[in-house]
């Protein structure tokens, strides 16, 4: 090789070196960055899925409820409602579930309608905790009227 030669390949190699510094520096300030926002999309989308199962459960319970087979009271524990509750619940990995999340709002004379509120603290499904600011509790709610009355 002759000396020229020597040079410019020595150049090219420091130039390349250089280069990787700069982008490992660029790399370390964005980094944090990113995985900010990975983690918020990952959070993001558990709390979606509580949220679509809460009100699924909630559907299918205020479902059951409106029967005209199935009778007051609608919060009991063994009854029918309050098992979809838990069936739907558990599937969704929702194990901290408990019959005190539920409300049910019960027909009356004056108003046959049947409401089925059910409510998951987000302390108990989150898995990072970057949207604790956003939310405390994760609801979904149906509201159906009683049939045959």
């Amino acid at each position: 090789m002759k000396r020229n030669q020597v040079q410019l390949f020595s150049r090219i190699i420091h130039r390349g070196q250089r280069r990787r510094g700069a982008a490992l520096v660029e790399f370390a300030i964005v980094l944090p960055l990113l995985l900010t926002v990975l983690f918020g999309i990952i959070e993001f989308g558990q709390l979606f899925k509580v949220r679509l199962s809460a009100q699924q459960a909630a559907r299918e319970a205020c479902r059951i409820a409106v029967l005209q087979s199935t009778t007051k009271p609608y919060t009991n524990s063994s009854g029918p409602v309050m098992q979809k509750i838990q069936q739907i619940m558990t599937a969704a990995g929702v194990s901290t579930y408990n019959a005190g999340m539920v409300q049910i709002a019960e027909d009356t004379a004056g108003n046959p309608a049947v409401t089925v509120t059910v409510t998951v603290p987000y302390d108990d499904v989150k898995l990072t905790g970057f949207l604790h600011v956003i939310t405390k509790d994760i609801t979904g709610s149906c509201s159906m009227r009683k049939e045959g009355v």
